[in-house]
């Protein structure tokens, strides 16, 4: 690392992308510790993958200053990309050349000093063993994800950025893959992992959340939830779906959700959505205060984020 730098593996301020007259990214600021899993969220289109992207070096950010692994993002990107793992959101091997074939040229691309050793080695940690000799493209969409992430790690990278890297993955490929990251994370690897699932979003030590360029909230998942101070009842009882519409129109009513068999209902203006749903805890209704999960919660982020 270089001397004088923050000794955080990202630390970036205000960093900025602009494609002709839209700015994608706008003057976000980041940090991320070492061995910390740094959830990033936000809809299509908010600019997460430009932001990676200028992270590893592979895009020059148009405004703002930082490090990343303790080179500078804007000066010293061809130092930041041998020390990277960059998974994109697209499966990009080859799909015509067998598992093994393709981890040997990663492997020869970032000069691995005994490739046959580092294959091996890498084929053993990401149980790919079984399917060493097999094709890429005949790989189910789990076993894929998986060569993925193997081939970000065949030249021991410090720091992985993993763009939606579980998306089109059944649940037990994604859990299987969420438990290889925090092993890799108690080994001191840093991840910023960009994802759409909530319950993803809640396996990581720390998240951003942005939406079109800006950035609307950073911290735990308890301090993103008290931080929006959003509040939420539950209503239970017959014939629910009859009520969406009447609540929507309610005083301090932000949002209603079908949750199963149950509706949940959230403002920030606690009094007013209070008073709003009083009539609905009589019988058959029964209603609730509840806490407000992080899908809510965003939610509301994004509605500000466009009024």
């Amino acid at each position: 690392m270089n001397a004088g730098v923050s000794p955080a593996v990202i630390d970036v301020t205000g960093l900025t992308k602009i494609f002709g007259r839209k700015t994608v990214v706008d003057h976000i600021d980041m940090r991320v510790n070492r061995g910390e899993i740094y959830g990033f969220l936000g809809p299509n289109g908010s600019g997460k993958t430009t932001f990676i992207r200028m992270l590893c070096g592979l895009l020059r950010p148009d405004d703002g200053h930082g490090t990343c692994l303790g080179f500078d993002v804007r000066e010293q990107a061809e130092l930041i990309k041998p020390h990277v793992g960059y998974m994109s959101q697209k499966f990009s091997l080859y799909e015509d050349m067998t598992v093994r074939e393709n981890l040997d040229f990663i492997a020869r691309m970032y000069a691995v000093a005994d490739r046959a050793a580092g294959v091996a080695r890498t084929v053993e940690r990401m149980n790919l063993g079984r399917f060493r000799d097999q094709l890429a493209g005949t790989l189910s969409g789990g076993w894929k994800q998986r060569l993925a992430l193997a081939a970000c790690m065949i030249h021991q990278p410090s720091l992985l950025l993993l763009d939606e890297p579980t998306a089109g993955v059944d649940p037990m490929a994604r859990r299987d893959f969420w438990d290889e990251v925090h092993k890799l994370a108690g080994e001191g690897i840093t991840a910023l992992i960009s994802t759409h699932y909530m319950d993803e979003a809640e396996r990581c030590h720390r998240l951003a959340y942005i939406a079109y360029g800006h950035l609307l909230a950073t911290g735990t998942v308890g301090e993103i939830v008290a931080q929006e101070g959003l509040f939420t009842y539950e209503i239970s009882g017959p014939d629910l779906y009859g009520y969406i519409d009447k609540l929507r129109g309610l005083p301090g009513v932000e949002q209603v959700v079908a949750f199963g068999v149950t509706l949940h209902v959230s403002g920030r203006d606690g009094d007013a959505l209070a008073a709003s749903l009083a009539p609905y805890g009589a019988a058959p209704l029964t209603l609730r205060r509840i806490a407000s999960n992080l899908e809510e919660v965003f939610i509301s982020l994004m509605r500000k984020a466009v009024s």
